[in-house]
């Protein structure tokens, strides 16, 4: 959530900054005003509780010497009712502007790109070139299918469009994937975890999801509770409402989960495949950081997820979004963009995102440096570690061979158990 502070201290600065998204959040000018009334509100009820206190104690004298209260009485009376008329319209005000503050996309961080779209996204660097090869390489869903590894039909049957079973050395791959990301970053620092797939309205509220983004998610229909759309959610909420001892940060987290999207407004894109799933697993990093040193675990949560496409020997590339690609939650945003040779293009394999204390404040996670100090909040970084179903497909493109076999990562072995797959 926006501190509103920063708003009040600066609404030029804040707005221009915030209309670098590429939309006009000039709106904010009228929260202002609405905050300016609410705060004289709040000073004129504490005035009128401050004169019925006095009012009230000169009852009590007067009543000792036996004298007529009755005016006095109507007095208080009437600040009874003033103030109960006041705290209901503060009740609205409140209610307005913390809607229009959970709307309010972040303030994107000053060396964030200007640029409206994933276009114009700077690249920062690149890891080996593009896989070249000596014949037309074939994509994931071709390789899928002539070995038998996915089966997009009977997963339309079972489920519906953007679905699949994966069968055999395809289901292995995909957990051998799972088990690998999870062992590197384990022995990288990260508390290994495996949290609940469903959330309540709370906790998609506290990262961002809710109320913008509510058509993007797979609500059930009992109980407000919504399908994980990524383990970002479950595990920012692990500290929701607590307060974290400064000595035990950051605290670094490494969450598996399986993930679920609607993919609403994504319609005709990426309708082959495995690129854009309704039900995908992903293998997510999750840090709660003090203030001052986000932006240092920023970078260093970078080179963890690149890792991972390092020791499978991927091309990929590393570019900074710029602030009209940001998603609304995050103040800086790196994508990891992975080569792959059936598209002949590279494509998004993960994001590395610091919210500062957007997340924060809207769950109400804080810090508290020393015994008896303020609590004051903290910022939550979240990076893939990967999407394991993107990263399935840039194994098996890159490491196709001319005989349409797929030749297993060198690290991937033991948990494969075979070095081909689609050869005797």
């Amino acid at each position: 959530m926006l501190d509103i502070r920063k708003l009040r201290e600066n609404p030029e600065e804040t707005i221009r900054r915030l209309n670098t998204r590429g939309k006009d959040f000039g709106y904010l000018r009228d929260l202002l005003v609405k905050d300016e009334e609410r705060r004289k509100i709040i000073a004129e009820v504490e005035e009128l509780k401050r004169k019925r206190n006095e009012t009230s104690k000169l009852i009590g004298e007067l009543k000792r010497k036996s004298e007529d209260v009755t005016e006095i009485l109507k007095e208080v009376s009437g600040y009874g009712d003033r103030i109960s008329a006041l705290d209901a319209k503060l009740k609205d005000l409140e209610e307005e502007i913390e809607y229009v503050l959970l709307i309010t996309p972040n303030l994107p961080h000053e060396s964030v790109p200007v640029g409206k779209d994933e276009t114009e996204n700077k690249e920062i660097r690149r890891f080996m070139e593009p896989t070249q090869f000596d014949f037309e390489p074939k994509d994931h869903y071709e390789l899928g299918v002539k070995h038998d590894i996915l089966d997009f039909e009977r997963a339309a049957k079972i489920a519906g469009s953007r679905f699949v079973v994966y069968k055999g050395f395809g289901a292995r791959l995909e957990r051998a994937l799972i088990a690998f990301m999870m062992d590197v970053h384990s022995r990288n620092g990260y508390h290994e975890i495996i949290p609940p797939y469903i959330v309540n309205r709370e906790s998609m509220t506290a990262t961002g999801q809710l109320p913008k983004f509510e058509e993007d998610a797979f609500k059930l229909t009992e109980n407000e509770w919504f399908l994980n759309p990524t383990a970002e959610v479950p595990t920012i909420n692990l500290y929701r409402d607590e307060i974290i001892d400064f000595d035990l940060l950051p605290l670094n987290f490494c969450s598996y989960t399986m993930a679920f999207r609607s993919e609403a407004g994504s319609a005709g894109r990426d309708t082959r495949g495995l690129i854009r799933t309704h039900q995908f697993n992903k293998v997510e990093l999750i840090k709660f950081s003090a203030p001052e040193s986000s932006y240092d675990e920023l970078e260093k949560m970078l080179k963890e997820s690149e890792l991972i496409l390092q020791l499978l020997k991927i091309p990929y590339r590393v570019v900074a979004q710029c602030a009209g690609d940001l998603g609304a939650s995050m103040a800086k945003t790196y994508d990891i963009e992975v080569w792959l040779p059936g598209q002949k293009t590279y494509r998004e394999i993960g994001s590395i995102s610091n919210a500062e204390d957007y997340q924060a404040r809207r769950g109400n996670i804080r810090l508290r440096r020393e015994k008896g100090a303020k609590p004051e909040y903290v910022h939550t970084l979240n990076g893939s570690g990967l999407a394991v179903g993107r990263t399935w497909v840039a194994v098996v493109e890159n490491y196709q061979e001319a005989d349409g076999s797929i030749k297993i990562p060198e690290v991937l072995i033991p948990y494969m158990g075979v070095e081909y797959i689609g050869r005797e």
